[in-house]
């Protein structure tokens, strides 16, 4: 038994129960979605409060990305959107970036204003026409960028009827705490508590670390037992059986307008080769955005790092940093112990600090 999910689970219920009183063609029953693009939702239409939305909080393995996820996965709402916050904020800066980069002609064909100065209405119209349920996974902000532009954002959003289910790791109240220029991100953190339930999850247990707790995290060499091995830590700590190993989804992450693909991806789990994260043009920020992304990192096929490679390796050695920094519990395969890992190249120092931080994440802290 588990009070705070007990707790989360009432309230996604009354969630549910609300939304499934809707206004005909609004609900998953909907034929088509086309109407969503001419009229507000059925609660505004009939000066009706939109449904108030939930925001869940606490420590990592609490549960919350879980729980959400089911409720998602039910909504009965035809347009929904679950998304990682970090790549809804990219994706709201590149709307803001176009659109300031339109012609009067251009803004009005697209049914904004020629003088409008103020973007935030027309982006709020266009991902309420998208998606009137907003499903956020860990919602934070460090950046003053996205906390410039949210109290603005969600103002419209709210005032437009979206329903936001969000999880975070603090409370709302420590949101872009002790951040630049915070006095003006405080309105936001008033939406939020107004709009959505808060509702904790502090149990004494972290479930997924459990799932982790006694289990190798490097694997040598690279064969078909410790892929496996591998394999069977993905399936325990996405809940998923190996049966459907088939059926595991692929992702994409929004970098600074590029497209990172992500080949498999489950319950914040994801899997890369080395090759295609260290052997390929990539660099800081999309080393970062898998970091914020997901709390666990499975890598296959870590090569031995020698002069012929040193690039990859310090790739590598970026990538190991951002995980690092994010704490990320990070699983692998390699050719070699990891003591042998590098032997020889031009970042021998630098890699001294990875090999020492690898240790430390195999550690049980």
């Amino acid at each position: 038994p588990d009070a705070g999910q007990a707790n989360a689970v009432t309230a996604l219920e009354r969630l549910y129960r609300e939304l499934t009183d809707l206004p005909a063609g609004h609900t998953r029953g909907e034929r088509s979605r086309s109407r969503l693009s001419t009229v507000l939702f059925g609660w505004l239409n009939n000066n009706k409060p939109a449904p108030k939305g939930i925001y869940l909080y606490g420590g990592v393995g609490r549960g919350k990305s879980m729980l959400m996820d089911l409720f998602y996965a039910i909504a009965p709402v035809t347009a929904k959107r679950r998304v990682h916050f970090h790549e809804f904020m990219l994706d709201i800066h590149a709307r803001l970036k176009a659109w300031h980069e339109l012609s009067a002609r251009e803004k009005i064909q697209q049914g904004g204003r020629a003088n409008d100065d103020d973007p935030m209405p027309f982006i709020a119209r266009k991902i309420i026409q998208e998606a009137q349920l907003l499903c956020f996974d860990e919602l934070q902000v460090t950046d003053i960028a996205d906390a410039m532009v949210l109290t603005r954002l969600f103002k419209e959003l709210f005032a437009q009827g979206v329903v936001v289910v969000a999880t975070s790791n603090r409370p709302p109240d420590d949101l872009y705490k002790n951040g630049l220029n915070r006095q003006r991100f405080l309105p936001f953190i008033e939406q939020i508590k107004e709009k959505l339930d808060i509702i904790p999850l502090e149990g004494p247990v972290d479930y997924r670390y459990n799932r982790l707790q006694g289990a190798e995290t490097y694997y040598f060499p690279i064969n078909a037992a410790t892929t496996a091995q591998l394999s069977a830590a993905f399936f325990r700590l996405t809940d998923r059986r190996v049966e459907d190993r088939a059926k595991v989804p692929s992702e994409e992450l929004i970098v600074q307008g590029r497209r990172l693909f992500v080949p498999k991806a489950a319950r914040g789990v994801a899997v890369f080769s080395f090759k295609r994260l260290c052997a390929n043009p990539l660099g800081a920020a999309d080393y970062l955005a898998i970091a914020r992304a997901y709390h666990t990192v499975i890598m296959v096929a870590i090569p031995q790092f020698t002069q012929e490679n040193s690039d990859e390796a310090r790739r590598f050695i970026h990538f190991i940093d951002a995980l690092y920094e994010h704490g990320v519990k990070f699983l692998c395969s390699a050719a070699v112990p990891l003591p042998s890992l590098y032997s020889g190249g031009d970042a021998g120092f630098e890699f001294e600090r990875t090999v020492s931080r690898l240790t430390e994440m195999q550690s049980e802290d």
